[in-house]
C-alpha cells in the first residue's frame, strides 16, 4: 500500500499524540487500567468492612462479665499480640462466621486500647 507523501506528516502527528494523550492520561489523568481499580476496589471495601465489624467486637468485648480484667490483659501484652488476644477469645468472630477475622481483631485491639478502664 502506497500512502501519498501528504499525509504522513499528519498519520505521524496523529500517532505522537495518541502516545501522547496515554502517557498524559495515565499519568496525570487519573486514568486506571481495569486491574487497578478492582485492587483499589477491593481495598475500600475491605477497609469499610473492617471499620462496620470492629465496633461490634468492642461491644461483645465490654459485654463480657470480666471486661474490666481481661481489658487489663490486653493492655499488658505487646501490640503485636493483641490482635490474636482478641481473636482467640472469639470477639473477633462474627455471627455467621466460623473463624475470626484477623484484621477486625486487630482493629478490634485498637479500639480497645483506646478506650479507658
Amino acid at each position: 500500500m502506497k500512502i501519498p507523501a501528504e499525509l504522513k506528516p499528519a498519520a505521524w502527528g496523529a500517532v505522537g499524540g495518541a502516545v501522547a494523550l496515554a502517557i498524559i492520561g495515565f499519568s496525570w489523568g487519573g486514568w486506571v487500567t481495569q486491574g487497578r481499580s478492582e485492587r483499589d476496589a477491593t481495598a475500600r471495601s475491605n477497609t469499610a468492612v473492617i471499620a462496620a465489624l470492629s465496633p461490634i467486637c468492642v461491644v461483645r468485648f465490654q459485654q463480657q462479665t470480666n471486661a474490666t480484667e481481661q481489658l487489663a490483659e490486653l493492655k499488658k501484652i505487646g501490640s503485636w499480640q493483641q490482635g490474636d488476644f482478641i481473636a482467640k477469645g472469639g470477639w473477633a468472630t462474627m455471627p455467621g462466621s466460623s473463624s475470626p477475622d484477623s484484621d477486625v481483631a486487630r482493629a478490634c485491639a485498637v479500639a480497645l486500647g483506646l478506650t479507658k478502664t
